[in-house]
Order: structure tokens, then sequence, then C-alpha cells
């Protein structure tokens, strides 16, 4: 299985979190802004996640301009955000030896780099 992060080239946390990684050499970067998820990566992601919703970003700001919160959104509803703007997607995610890591908490990128390392 091949070790992947999906993340924003344009994301400042995302680019610093990058920097810190040891040996991400060995990891596919998959920009979701110039390289869109597909039906089957998010099956993937959704497989080893269990959930949509633990894939998507309560922080986005489309999530607060098209008033999601308010919402009572099912797992099809947060697939379907998902599929259509690369901002609900919780970034970074990384497949590292068949484990999904998804978010930028400090405890999940402690994490990453002892998963890496």
């Amino acid at each position: 299985m091949t070790n992947k992060i999906y993340y924003l080239a344009s994301c400042d946390t995302c680019r610093k979190i990058i920097k810190s990684l040891p040996n991400a050499d060995r990891l596919v970067f998959h920009d979701i802004r110039q390289n869109p998820i597909t039906v089957a990566e998010l099956e993937e992601l959704y497989a080893l996640s269990g959930s949509y919703e633990a894939l998507f970003s309560k922080k986005a700001q489309l999530y607060k301009s098209m008033d999601l919160k308010n919402k009572a959104l099912t797992e099809d509803d947060y697939k379907k955000y998902l599929l259509e703007h690369y901002t609900f997607l919780s970034r970074p995610v990384f497949i590292i030896d068949g484990t999904i890591f998804i978010g930028n908490s400090q405890q999940n990128i402690i994490a990453v780099i002892k998963a890496l390392s």
C-alpha cells in the first residue's frame, strides 16, 4: 500500500507540517486543489476512517457560509460535500502503512511522525 498525504499546497499549516516530517520522501503527495479527490479515493479514505463525517472539516469557511452547522447532515451529505469542494476535507490526511491520520491536531501529527520514523 502506498503511503500518501492529501493536503493543500497553499495551506500554511500543511506546509509547516510537511517540513517537520521525517522521511517525507516516502509519501506520495496529493494536492487536493490541483487534483481533486476521486470517488474511489474518497471510498478508500472512508474504508479506513469508518465515516465521511470524520473526514469532513467543520472549520471550512464554506461550512459556515452555507450555514451547514444548522442542518442535520447525513453521511451521504458529507460524502457529497467532500466530492464537491476540496475545502471540506479535514487536512492533511495521511495514509501510512494502512492507517489513516486525519487533521492537524498536535496529537495526530506526533502519531504521523512516529509512523514515518
